[in-house]
């Protein structure tokens, strides 16, 4: 079978990266890309035997990329600090990795909101390439919404990772005000107004709570319709005020 390297960014993670951990002990490596976390994300990544690299922040892509760069095997298995791998997940990769028959899979992963799991929303579509061959691709550099660029058909698989957002409202819009200033960096020069950044949030929560029917998810699929949305507006005010 080949040998599997697992990858995580890391920064003040306190509160997720040992229950990760624990799904990953199957694995032949641990890399752990760390910016200075002053919480005791190290003191218990050590405590699981990773390898730990601390390093200055470089943005989403390249401080992935960077992770990658420094795994041992080609086989690549890029996680995030609140993301676990479940049993099924194991089973199926464990399965695949003896004769691949792709050099890269799209990976289902189940998302939970405010300790819910969200089946709606456009989330239940959610197939991120997690699982691939470092010889024949890598992660992009963007800053935000970083993604591995293969070249070639991709394989997929069912078997959930699961993915613990926000567990509470405090923390989605924590993100939301970083990843809207990282987002306004990599938005063309083309100006957005006050109008247009409504807009652009409106349509999103229209997106996401109806034609994407986030209103069967209740209560908590309105709030993560509404807060993305007020996300996406955020962007792009964010874009006219710094023009």
């Amino acid at each position: 079978m080949n040998k599997l390297s697992a990858t995580i960014i890391t920064f003040n993670e306190e509160k997720n990266i040992e229950r990760c951990l624990k799904s990953l002990q199957w694995l032949d490596e641990i890399v752990i890309v760390d910016s200075y976390s002053t919480d005791k994300t190290i003191e218990i990544c050590e405590k699981y035997g990773c390898k730990i690299i601390q390093t200055e922040w470089k943005g989403f892509g390249n401080t992935k990329k960077y992770a990658v760069d420094n795994a041992s095997n080609n086989w690549i298995f890029s996680i995030d600090a609140d993301e676990e791998v479940s049993e099924e997940l194991r089973i199926e990769i464990e399965k695949l990795l003896k004769n691949p028959e792709f050099n890269a899979y799209k990976i289902k992963r189940n998302s939970f909101y405010l300790n819910e799991e969200i089946k709606y929303c456009g989330w239940h579509r959610d197939f991120p390439l997690r699982l691939f061959n470092r010889k024949y691709g890598n992660f992009n550099d963007k800053q935000v919404h970083e993604s591995v660029i293969i070249n070639g058909e991709k394989g997929k698989i069912e078997a959930p990772l699961y993915h613990y957002t926000y567990p509470t409202i405090s923390s989605h819009f924590s993100k939301i005000n970083r990843y809207s200033d990282l987002a306004q960096n990599n938005i063309s020069s083309k100006k957005y107004g006050i109008t247009i950044s409504i807009f652009l949030g409106l349509n999103k929560f229209m997106k996401m709570y109806v034609l994407q029917k986030g209103f069967l998810d209740g209560k908590i699929g309105f709030l993560l319709s509404f807060h993305s949305a007020f996300g996406v507006y955020l962007k792009y005010i964010k874009t006219w005020q710094k023009n």
